[in-house]
């Protein structure tokens, strides 16, 4: 996959009928007309400052739009609700986990 461009495999796999489609890094994504067009970028403030550009939702509602309140999580933000309140895990039983390494 190395040796040619995005591009060049998508011309190659399309000229052979072959379905495809890019596999497009967040920059990309944004950059596309269409996306640019339905204005599928939703720009949500993040805890750590800055923004956390999202996709946003390709549904439309006229009378219930879609809200954007919270920016994505920080990997394993929300560790400790999973196992304890989802998992039903005890502090103990996360103390050992964390003492073998499992989390």
């Amino acid at each position: 996959m190395k040796t040619r461009t995005k591009a060049q495999w998508m011309e190659q796999l399309e000229a052979a009928t072959v379905p495809c489609g890019p596999i497009n890094n967040m920059q990309e994504v944004f950059e596309d007309p269409q996306v640019r067009h339905r204005q599928m970028r939703v720009d949500i403030p993040h805890k750590l400052g800055g923004i956390a550009p999202v996709v946003a939702s390709p549904m439309r509602f006229s009378e219930t739009p879609v809200e954007y309140r919270l920016a994505p999580p920080m990997l394993g933000e929300h560790n400790a609700e999973i196992y304890t309140q989802l998992l039903g895990k005890s502090e103990a039983e996360l103390e050992k986990m964390r003492a073998a390494g499992t989390i």
